[in-house]
Protein backbone atom coordinates (compact mmCIF):
# COMPACT_ATOMS: atom_id res chain seq x y z
CA UNK A 1 0.00 0.00 0.00
CA UNK A 2 1.22 3.59 -0.79
CA UNK A 3 1.88 5.61 1.97
CA UNK A 4 0.63 9.02 1.94
CA UNK A 5 3.11 11.48 3.09
CA UNK A 6 2.32 12.15 6.48
CA UNK A 7 3.39 15.09 9.83
CA UNK A 8 6.20 14.17 11.04
CA UNK A 9 8.00 12.36 8.46
CA UNK A 10 11.62 14.03 6.94
CA UNK A 11 11.13 12.18 4.19
CA UNK A 12 8.56 10.55 2.08
CA UNK A 13 8.44 8.92 -1.09
CA UNK A 14 5.45 7.59 -3.25
CA UNK A 15 5.95 5.10 -6.26
CA UNK A 16 9.52 6.50 -6.90
CA UNK A 17 11.11 5.52 -10.35
CA UNK A 18 14.44 6.09 -11.65
CA UNK A 19 15.37 4.67 -15.65
CA UNK A 20 18.40 5.68 -17.10
CA UNK A 21 18.63 5.30 -20.92
CA UNK A 22 21.48 2.96 -22.10
CA UNK A 23 22.54 3.61 -26.07
CA UNK A 24 18.65 4.02 -26.04
CA UNK A 25 17.98 0.86 -24.09
CA UNK A 26 16.07 1.58 -20.84
CA UNK A 27 17.73 0.44 -17.68
CA UNK A 28 15.47 0.70 -14.49
CA UNK A 29 17.39 1.59 -11.35
CA UNK A 30 15.09 2.48 -8.93
CA UNK A 31 11.53 0.77 -9.58
CA UNK A 32 8.40 1.87 -7.58
CA UNK A 33 9.96 2.85 -3.88
CA UNK A 34 7.99 3.89 -1.04
CA UNK A 35 9.63 4.83 1.94
CA UNK A 36 9.16 6.61 4.75
CA UNK A 37 12.01 8.56 7.50
CA UNK A 38 10.84 10.08 10.72
CA UNK A 39 12.53 12.84 12.40
CA UNK A 40 15.12 11.52 14.32
CA UNK A 41 15.74 8.59 12.77
CA UNK A 42 18.47 6.48 11.31
CA UNK A 43 18.20 4.55 8.67
CA UNK A 44 20.30 1.98 6.74
CA UNK A 45 19.97 1.39 3.42
CA UNK A 46 21.91 -1.94 2.05
CA UNK A 47 21.96 -3.55 -1.22
CA UNK A 48 24.38 -5.41 -3.63
CA UNK A 49 26.33 -2.85 -5.91
CA UNK A 50 23.72 -2.06 -8.65
CA UNK A 51 20.76 -2.12 -6.41
CA UNK A 52 19.77 1.42 -6.61
CA UNK A 53 20.43 2.26 -3.31
CA UNK A 54 23.26 5.07 -4.45
CA UNK A 55 20.64 6.27 -7.13
CA UNK A 56 17.71 6.27 -4.47
CA UNK A 57 19.77 8.71 -1.76
CA UNK A 58 20.91 11.13 -5.01
CA UNK A 59 17.38 11.32 -5.59
CA UNK A 60 16.01 12.48 -1.68
CA UNK A 61 18.88 14.48 -2.04
CA UNK A 62 18.18 16.17 -5.20
CA UNK A 63 21.61 14.94 -7.16
CA UNK A 64 19.75 12.98 -9.54
CA UNK A 65 16.46 13.36 -10.78
CA UNK A 66 13.37 11.18 -10.88
CA UNK A 67 11.94 9.56 -13.82
CA UNK A 68 8.29 9.32 -12.19
CA UNK A 69 6.67 9.09 -8.58
CA UNK A 70 6.80 11.66 -5.61
CA UNK A 71 9.22 12.72 -3.07
CA UNK A 72 8.25 14.70 0.18
CA UNK A 73 10.31 16.27 2.59
CA UNK A 74 9.09 17.77 5.58
CA UNK A 75 5.72 17.47 4.56
CA UNK A 76 5.97 19.52 0.72
CA UNK A 77 6.59 18.19 -2.31
CA UNK A 78 9.89 18.15 -3.82
CA UNK A 79 10.56 16.53 -7.15
CA UNK A 80 9.23 19.25 -8.99
CA UNK A 81 11.66 21.57 -8.11
CA UNK A 82 14.25 23.05 -10.33
CA UNK A 83 17.56 23.20 -9.62
CA UNK A 84 17.98 26.43 -8.38
CA UNK A 85 15.16 25.39 -5.89
CA UNK A 86 16.93 22.30 -5.01
CA UNK A 87 20.10 23.88 -4.17
CA UNK A 88 18.57 26.36 -1.80
CA UNK A 89 16.93 23.52 0.09
CA UNK A 90 20.21 21.42 0.42
CA UNK A 91 21.61 24.14 1.97
CA UNK A 92 18.94 24.96 4.47
CA UNK A 93 18.33 21.43 5.20
CA UNK A 94 20.19 18.63 3.25
CA UNK A 95 24.04 17.97 4.33
CA UNK A 96 25.83 14.81 2.14
CA UNK A 97 28.64 12.58 2.36
CA UNK A 98 29.82 10.64 -0.33
CA UNK A 99 32.57 8.02 -0.96
CA UNK A 100 35.06 9.86 -2.87
CA UNK A 101 35.03 12.80 -0.19
CA UNK A 102 34.41 15.53 -3.01
CA UNK A 103 36.52 17.89 -1.32
CA UNK A 104 37.57 20.88 -3.40
CA UNK A 105 41.18 20.38 -4.04
CA UNK A 106 42.37 23.41 -4.76
CA UNK A 107 40.73 24.72 -1.24
CA UNK A 108 42.42 24.68 1.93
CA UNK A 109 40.29 22.95 4.58
CA UNK A 110 39.11 25.69 6.06
CA UNK A 111 38.02 27.17 3.04
CA UNK A 112 36.19 23.92 2.23
CA UNK A 113 34.05 23.60 5.57
CA UNK A 114 33.41 27.02 5.31
CA UNK A 115 31.63 27.02 1.99
CA UNK A 116 28.32 25.67 2.43
CA UNK A 117 27.78 28.52 5.24
CA UNK A 118 28.76 31.20 3.25
CA UNK A 119 27.10 30.00 0.32
CA UNK A 120 24.17 29.73 2.34
CA UNK A 121 24.38 33.75 3.43
CA UNK A 122 26.29 33.24 6.86
CA UNK A 123 28.50 36.23 7.43
CA UNK A 124 32.14 35.18 7.27
CA UNK A 125 32.13 35.68 10.44
CA UNK A 126 29.67 33.22 11.32
CA UNK A 127 31.17 30.80 9.03
CA UNK A 128 34.98 31.15 10.86
CA UNK A 129 32.80 30.16 13.87
CA UNK A 130 30.92 27.19 12.64
CA UNK A 131 34.42 26.06 10.88
CA UNK A 132 36.57 26.14 13.90
CA UNK A 133 34.30 24.57 16.32
CA UNK A 134 33.60 21.48 13.87
CA UNK A 135 37.15 21.54 13.17
CA UNK A 136 37.95 21.30 16.94
CA UNK A 137 34.87 18.79 17.45
CA UNK A 138 36.47 16.29 14.86
CA UNK A 139 40.60 16.58 15.97
CA UNK A 140 40.97 18.94 13.04
CA UNK A 141 42.01 21.96 14.48
CA UNK A 142 45.64 21.62 12.91
CA UNK A 143 44.87 20.80 9.24
CA UNK A 144 43.02 23.78 9.00
CA UNK A 145 45.25 25.41 6.55
CA UNK A 146 46.03 21.59 4.83
CA UNK A 147 44.91 21.16 1.08
CA UNK A 148 42.97 17.73 0.52
CA UNK A 149 45.73 16.53 -0.84
CA UNK A 150 47.99 16.20 2.41
CA UNK A 151 45.42 14.66 4.66
CA UNK A 152 44.95 10.80 4.72
CA UNK A 153 41.57 9.40 3.99
CA UNK A 154 39.95 9.17 7.37
CA UNK A 155 40.94 13.18 7.91
CA UNK A 156 39.20 13.82 4.37
CA UNK A 157 36.64 11.75 5.79
CA UNK A 158 36.52 13.96 8.62
CA UNK A 159 36.73 16.66 6.79
CA UNK A 160 33.98 15.98 4.57
CA UNK A 161 31.44 15.43 7.66
CA UNK A 162 32.57 18.73 8.83
CA UNK A 163 31.19 20.34 5.66
CA UNK A 164 28.33 18.62 5.48
CA UNK A 165 27.52 19.56 9.12
CA UNK A 166 28.65 23.00 8.79
CA UNK A 167 24.86 24.28 7.80
CA UNK A 168 23.41 22.60 10.74
CA UNK A 169 21.24 20.27 8.16
CA UNK A 170 18.18 18.41 10.20
CA UNK A 171 18.84 15.98 7.44
CA UNK A 172 22.12 14.16 7.00
CA UNK A 173 22.66 11.87 3.74
CA UNK A 174 25.25 9.22 3.44
CA UNK A 175 26.66 7.25 0.27
CA UNK A 176 29.02 4.45 1.45
CA UNK A 177 30.97 6.89 3.68
CA UNK A 178 33.17 4.26 4.90
CA UNK A 179 34.05 2.58 1.55
CA UNK A 180 37.19 3.86 0.89
CA UNK A 181 38.41 3.63 4.45
CA UNK A 182 40.42 1.15 6.74
CA UNK A 183 38.71 -0.18 9.62
CA UNK A 184 39.97 2.12 12.28
CA UNK A 185 39.12 5.29 10.23
CA UNK A 186 35.73 3.42 9.55
CA UNK A 187 35.31 3.21 13.15
CA UNK A 188 35.92 6.76 14.11
CA UNK A 189 33.61 8.05 11.09
CA UNK A 190 30.37 5.92 12.55
CA UNK A 191 31.35 6.78 15.84
CA UNK A 192 30.51 10.49 14.64
CA UNK A 193 28.00 9.81 12.31
CA UNK A 194 26.04 7.99 15.29
CA UNK A 195 27.00 11.29 17.67
CA UNK A 196 25.38 13.60 15.02
CA UNK A 197 22.18 11.20 15.29
CA UNK A 198 22.20 11.17 19.25
CA UNK A 199 22.48 14.56 18.77
CA UNK A 200 18.70 14.93 16.83
CA UNK A 201 19.58 14.84 13.15
CA UNK A 202 18.04 12.43 11.08
CA UNK A 203 20.68 10.36 9.08
CA UNK A 204 19.46 7.94 6.17
CA UNK A 205 23.55 5.70 5.18
CA UNK A 206 23.78 4.02 2.28
CA UNK A 207 26.34 0.84 2.92
CA UNK A 208 27.15 -2.32 1.47
CA UNK A 209 28.30 -3.99 5.19
CA UNK A 210 26.00 -5.06 7.82
CA UNK A 211 27.88 -4.39 10.30
CA UNK A 212 27.36 -0.80 9.38
CA UNK A 213 23.99 -1.04 8.95
CA UNK A 214 23.88 -2.44 12.29
CA UNK A 215 23.99 1.38 14.30
CA UNK A 216 20.82 2.17 12.36
CA UNK A 217 17.62 2.39 14.20
CA UNK A 218 16.09 -0.03 11.04
CA UNK A 219 17.15 -1.19 7.39
CA UNK A 220 16.06 -0.93 4.48
CA UNK A 221 17.26 -3.86 2.02
CA UNK A 222 17.11 -3.38 -1.48
CA UNK A 223 17.45 -5.56 -4.74
CA UNK A 224 17.39 -4.86 -8.21
CA UNK A 225 15.99 -1.43 -7.72
CA UNK A 226 13.31 -2.57 -4.86
CA UNK A 227 12.61 -2.51 -1.60
CA UNK A 228 12.52 -6.09 -0.45
CA UNK A 229 13.02 -5.86 3.57
CA UNK A 230 12.50 -2.98 5.41
CA UNK A 231 12.87 -3.45 9.56
CA UNK A 232 14.16 -2.37 12.76
CA UNK A 233 17.58 -3.29 14.11
CA UNK A 234 17.11 -4.70 18.09
CA UNK A 235 15.62 -2.06 19.92
CA UNK A 236 15.46 1.24 17.78
CA UNK A 237 17.70 3.70 19.29
CA UNK A 238 15.61 6.59 18.52
CA UNK A 239 16.73 9.99 20.20
CA UNK A 240 14.02 13.10 20.52
CA UNK A 241 14.71 15.42 17.65
CA UNK A 242 16.68 18.59 18.29
CA UNK A 243 15.57 21.95 17.23
CA UNK A 244 16.84 23.43 14.14
CA UNK A 245 20.44 24.88 14.70
CA UNK A 246 20.98 22.96 17.59
CA UNK A 247 24.98 22.77 17.74
CA UNK A 248 26.14 18.77 17.66
CA UNK A 249 28.73 17.46 20.22
CA UNK A 250 31.43 14.99 18.30
CA UNK A 251 33.63 14.66 21.61
CA UNK A 252 33.99 11.33 22.45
Amino acid sequence: MTPPPVAGSVISTVNLVKIYSNGGVPVPAVRGVDLRVEAGEFVAIMGPSGSGKSTLVHMLGGLDSRTSGEIWLDGRRADTLGESAWALLRRRKIGFVFQFFNLVATMTVADNVELPALLAGASAREARERRERLLAELGLTGRADASPAQLAGGEQQRVALARALANRPSLLLADEPTGNLDSRNTRDVLRLIGEVHRGGQTVVLVTHDARVAGMADRVISLLDGQVVDDGTVGAARRRPRGTAGDVVELRG
